[in-house]
Parts: structure tokens; C-alpha cells; sequence
């Protein structure tokens, strides 16, 4: 289908310049830049560009320019390209306009004018310059009563305690799946976590075979609606697994991975077929009540013999206290 939405960017390239070295089609992920043998000259589909810049820097030549398209519409104070355009977007795909890391918009972003204060979470120090700091943090289920033996000299714990994740430094990775970023990237994170004493989340998107024996040890599994990816060998290779039942970016909606970005490696991390899409509906079609919930956590633990704590992922919704509560009811 023709789409009725100018293109973005527009690309000048100077044939004078140009040496056909190709560099540009290769350093181009979204395929914007082809070479046509029977014209014997590279063309560029403008449509695709995103605007990163990267064939205009990595062209030897200088040959090449990105700058904003000048098209534009009959001037109107209440319909800017931006609004007309948006609204065209929408109606071609069907979609809701989501943008990464905040909003494109000139809004308030009001993270940056939030105070924290710690004393909230932690009881304030009375000499701070000479009181020692722990930054372990120990997450999992505490046990309301805890007895504890002491016989000649040694002291014994008596309570069985349930699995808990021991982070040395308690910043947690957020989940990104592999696919909806790079090999590259994702396992950069990963590195990352594992040199920092703390954990990645793997997303929706699982976690390539190649990488488990690896950054198993500094790894959480996710478990979502799409039940992408997920076997024993999944689940009982991290440290801890967690049922994703929403997200702060998109609270209320699925996951959506194109079947252009699902290559060979992405689908047989997925366990899917390569090139189809990859859709996690919005919610959970095996749970719909505190029970369905309680007999996912417990065939989990099932599958991880009981040494991975169980976690739930819930949006910030305005009765997340009461769904909070089923959760700790429910055995996570």
C-alpha cells in the first residue's frame, strides 16, 4: 500500500563524488541505500531513512547528505506536518505512536523533578562519614520468624529459607529482549551486569543458547504472554525468573516484533518461524484470577526445583496495591 506520508529526511547524493564504493548500502541497517546494476549507480529510498546519519559519516567520499525533508503543507496554526502526518501514521497502520526514551514532544518530563529522599526507604545515618555502607541487597520472600540454634559455638539457621537474589550492587538492568535490540547490544548488557555485580532481565525475547552458560549467573528470565523462548534449560539457567504481567512503557498493551527484525538467530532464540511476526498478546490468556496466577508461580518453581525465587511484573496502575497483595498471595 502507497503511503500518504512525506518522507522524513531527504538524501542528496553527489555523483561527482561518489565512488560506488558501496559503503553506504553496508552500513545502512534499514536498507535505504541499494545499488541498481542496470543504471550501474546506488539509489536511495528516502521512505526508510531514519535520519542517524551513519552513511553520511561513514562515506569516504563525503558524498553524501541528510537533511530534513522540505516538503510541506498549506500552512495552518492548528495543523502542523507533525499533527497532519502523526494522524496519517495512524490511520495506515493501526497503531498506537510509541517513542523511545520519553516522548519526542516538548512535555514536561516530570522524572527530572521528582525529589528522592532516601531516608523514605532507609533509616538516615547518624555519622556518615565514619558509619560503614552495605550496598548487598538480598530480593526474594522473608520468612516472618526466623529460629535459629546455637550449638557449641556454632550458630545454625532452622528455617528453610526461600531462594532470594544477592545483588551486590542494587541497580537492576531493565528487561530488553533480543530482537527488539541487536545481538551486539544485548550482549553488551549482559557484560555489563556481570562485571557490575548485578543482573540483566532478557526480556521477552529469551536467551540465546550461545550466552547462557555464560551470563547465566547475572541473568533474569522473563516469562510474558508470548511465551516466547521458554524452556527448562531457560528457566534454570538464571538466577531468577519473573512473569511479566505489565510494563511502565506501554502499560495495557502487547509486544509487537516486525517479522523483518526476526532473522534466523532472533527466531530460533524465539522458537518461532524466521520472518514471521512476533506478537505477545495484552494480557495473559492462561490467567485471569490470583488462582490461574498462583498455578504459573507454582509450576515455575515446579521447573526450577524450587531454587529460583518467582517474581511478577506489574505497571504502576492505581490498584496495583491490592493486585500486589494477590501476588504475594499467590506464592511469588
Amino acid at each position: 500500500m502507497r503511503s500518504f506520508v512525506f518522507p522524513e529526511f531527504q538524501i542528496i547524493r553527489d555523483e561527482e563524488k561518489c565512488g560506488q564504493c558501496r559503503a553506504c548500502e553496508r552500513h545502512c541497517s534499514f536498507g535505504v541505500h541499494t545499488y541498481d546494476p542496470v543504471a550501474d549507480r546506488l539509489v536511495s529510498d528516502e521512505r526508510k531513512c531514519a535520519g542517524c546519519q551513519r552513511c553520511a559519516v561513514f562515506c569516504p567520499k563525503g558524498a553524501i547528505i541528510v537533511r530534513p525533508s522540505p516538503s510541506y503543507y498549506r500552512p495552518n496554526a492548528s495543523w502542523s506536518r507533525e499533527k497532519i502526518e502523526d494522524l496519517k501514521r495512524q490511520a495506515e497502520t493501526g497503531g498506537v505512536l510509541l517513542t523511545g526514551c520519553g516522548s519526542d514532544k516538548p512535555f514536561r518530563i516530570y522524572w527530572d523533578h521528582i525529589v528522592l529522599n532516601a531516608s523514605q526507604v532507609t533509616n538516615p545515618s547518624i555519622d556518615p562519614l565514619r558509619e560503614p555502607m552495605e550496598l548487598r541487597t538480598f530480593l526474594g520472600r522473608k520468612p516472618d520468624l526466623m529460629e535459629i540454634a546455637a550449638e557449641d559455638g556454632d550458630i545454625e539457621i532452622k528455617t528453610e529459607l526461600s531462594p532470594n537474589l544477592v545483588v551486590e550492587t542494587p541497580i537492576l538492568f531493565s528487561a530488553m529482549s533480543y530482537g527488539a535490540i541487536s545481538y551486539n547490544a544485548f550482549r553488551s548488557l549482559a557484560t555489563a551486569a556481570c562485571r557490575s555485580k548485578t543482573y540483566f532481565n532478557t526480556g521477552e525475547g529469551g536467551l540465546p543458547r550461545e550466552m547462557r552458560d555464560e551470563f547465566g549467573r547475572c541473568a533474569i528470565v522473563q516469562v510474558a504472554s508470548g511465551r516466547f523462548g521458554i524452556d527448562a534449560e531457560y528457566l534454570n539457567c538464571a538466577q531468577a525468573v519473573e512473569i511479566k504481567v505489565g510494563q511502565g512503557a506501554k502499560p495495557g498493551i502487547g509486544g509487537h516484533l516486525p517479522g523483518e527484525k526476526v532473522s534466523a538467530s532472533v527466531a530460533e532464540t524465539r522458537m518461532i518461524p524466521p520472518g514471521t511476526d512476533a506478537i505477545s498478546p495484552a494480557p495473559h490468556h492462561d490467567i485471569y484470577s490470583i488462582e490461574d496466577l498462583a498455578m504459573l508461580i507454582s509450576a515455575l518453581k515446579e521447573a526450577t526445583n524450587y531454587e529460583k525465587p518467582i517474581s511478577v511484573k506489574i505497571a504502576a496502575v492505581h490498584n496495583f496495591a491490592a493486585i500486589a497483595t494477590g501476588i504475594v498471595h499467590a506464592g511469588a
